[in-house]
């Protein structure tokens, strides 16, 4: 269970840097943005999937009734699932 919370943790970040990666697209950016192509990669390449994953085993966590509430954070749960609506709904309509 702590490697799914820990996965759950990096799939927030990473879905954070989804949320950039987005945004990144109307902002300008500097030409040498290291951190820019960082946000990128992360938020389009392992965002999704990531959250794909993570998503598929805390529900088969749930409905098993092997997670532990008091460990793991229920607006991590949300968040993650939000935002994995989110991406859907921009790739699919992108």
């Amino acid at each position: 269970m702590r490697k799914l919370l820990f996965f759950s943790r990096v799939a927030f970040l990473c879905n954070v840097c989804f949320l950039l990666a987005w945004l990144i697209q109307y902002l300008p950016v500097s030409p040498h943005g290291h951190i820019a192509s960082t946000i990128v990669v992360l938020g389009t390449g392992l965002a999704v999937i990531l959250n794909i994953v993570v998503n598929f085993f805390v529900v088969i966590s749930l409905l098993q009734k092997k997670m532990d509430r008091t460990v793991f954070p229920r607006w991590l749960i949300i968040t993650n699932f939000l935002f994995l609506l989110l991406q859907i709904i921009i790739l699919l309509f992108n």
